[in-house]
């Protein structure tokens, strides 16, 4: 059934192969060219294109890897200077890339599935967890259309959090530091990755006391092993290496849409200044709507306080704080650890900076694992954070003619959630009124957004506003209803 399932979606991401290009084709293209055309010493000191090498070092060695297929394909697309260069073999070729890495993130998920089968002493969630991720519609939207290398990034993610539902804290570890030089988004679980390591260290019942030196150094040595192998040959390009991971002069918020607590700060603030200019205040110098426009550039609000970088980050950490410290206590539960984990990704989705609207999938798709091992509310929450996390991702998709395609994705995926999960005999419990009015609200948003407002040429940037505003609030619900949860638990 596995892997039967496995290469019908394999399938299914061949057929978007005649897909719109988007601008990160251009920027794998160039990281492509770097690696391949530079020695490393001038990886991350190349600014020919404005689409400069910014992920960690592995990732780096990933497209280097690339580009020795990659001239098989097309010699041309590896030149540094082709910028925006897009033959038909360059976009194949980037494109088969994608589907056959994403053979990573099924066995990840096949890791998954082991794990919580062995765990449970059944069979049945060895069919339903590959169903509920693989199927996911932000990844055929942000992978195979729009065009990036979640896939594999996630499926040792998947292997990382089955090896700990399995106990193998040492090598969840290495694979958790790995991943993280591979994309250093990923920091925002590392505060759960931390405290449960730490905690799993504690050789007696005391929570504050009596650790194991021993698995101390494991740990340390691990993780300090694959950051030196990470970093150590780009040590002497460190600090461009470190602005680049961290570009704090991008501003608040990214491209506007991004369904976080600063979607709703800017809403808000837009909605002030626009009541303010109905009764004649007079505003001082902002953006002017450049911040519903989806522009990456800094934000100065108009009604509202502008946010410095500190803000966000003491938010966030004011956020993670109480979850963090009842993980502390629950030493060898591995279901409460994978909790803290997607809460902690929430906190820094909801209040981080300059976060990426494809971020959401950092909670969308390990929740996927915690709606199989855990509570049946867990399910009915998932269900809604894949139905509007997701849509919130239909603006990456700008064109016409992928409208159809990403309804069918969401369709689809949603109706793979009822059948996996509201089907099953130990799990029944359906949507409240309240969550299910959310549900039929995403369609009414959508045909408001594409289609009604799309027919007022002054309102062009409206219906991105009004795809945040939606989104925004029932991500933010989601995020709520699991805090409170998690911290009621016993």
């Amino acid at each position: 059934m596995f892997l039967h399932l496995v290469v019908i979606l394999s399938c299914a991401k061949l057929l978007l192969l005649p897909c719109y290009t988007s601008t990160d084709f251009e920027v794998h293209r160039n990281w492509l060219a770097i690696t391949h055309s530079l020695p490393l010493e001038e990886w991350y000191l190349e600014d020919t294109s404005e689409w400069t090498l910014d992920y960690p070092p592995f990732f780096a060695w990933f497209e280097w890897a690339l580009a020795k297929l990659a001239i098989y394909f097309d010699e041309k697309m590896l030149v540094i200077n082709h910028l925006n260069y897009k033959s038909v073999q360059a976009v194949m070729f980037q494109r088969m890339s994608v589907i056959v890495t994403d053979l990573v993130l099924a066995v990840g998920v096949k890791i998954c599935s082991n794990a919580i089968t062995q765990q449970k002493q059944e069979n049945e969630t060895t069919t339903w967890l590959p169903i509920l991720i693989l199927t996911n519609a932000g990844l055929f939207i942000v992978d195979h259309i729009h065009f990036q290398y979640n896939g594999f990034l996630f499926g040792i993610f998947l292997s990382s959090i089955g090896c700990m539902l399995a106990d193998y804290h040492l090598t969840s570890a290495l694979l958790f530091a790995v991943l993280l030089n591979f994309k250093h988004i990923f920091l925002y679980c590392a505060p759960a990755y931390f405290i449960y390591l730490l905690s799993s260290c504690r050789s007696q019942d005391s929570p504050f006391f009596g650790f194991s030196f021993c698995k101390l150094f494991k740990l340390a040595l691990i993780v300090l092993t694959t950051f030196g192998l990470s970093v150590g040959p780009f040590f002497s390009q460190k600090l461009v290496l470190f602005q680049r991971l961290f570009p704090f002069k991008r501003g608040l918020t990214h491209a506007y849409w991004a369904p976080n607590f600063w979607a709703l700060y800017n809403f808000t603030d837009r909605l002030f200044s626009f009541c303010q200019k109905k009764i004649g205040i007079e505003l001082q110098s902002c953006d002017g709507g450049a911040s519903t426009k989806g522009l990456v550039t800094d934000t100065i609000h108009c009604t509202l306080p502008s946010v410095p970088p500190v803000i966000p980050f003491v938010l966030t950490l004011s956020a993670q704080l109480p979850i963090l410290w009842k993980l502390w206590f629950h030493r060898g539960n591995p279901v409460q650890f994978l909790r803290a984990l997607i809460l902690c990704n929430f906190c820094s989705f909801m209040f981080g900076w300059h976060v990426h609207e494809k971020a959401i999938l950092l909670m969308i798709i390990p929740m996927a694992v915690l709606a199989v091992v855990g509570n049946p509310p867990e399910s009915v929450q998932f269900l809604l954070l894949s139905s509007i996390g997701n849509f919130s991702l239909f603006p990456l998709l700008y064109e016409e003619r992928e409208t159809v395609i990403k309804c069918l994705l969401l369709l689809c995926h949603i109706l793979a959630i009822f059948i996996a999960l509201f089907k099953r005999r130990k799990n029944k419990q359906c949507t409240s009124i309240g969550q299910t009015l959310v549900l039929i609200s995403i369609p009414m948003t959508f045909l408001l957004s594409e289609f009604v407002l799309r027919l007022v040429p002054t309102l062009q940037f409206l219906p991105l506003m009004i795809y945040s505003l939606f989104s925004s609030i029932g991500v933010s619900y989601v995020f709520l209803e699991m805090y409170r949860y998690y911290l009621n638990a016993k």
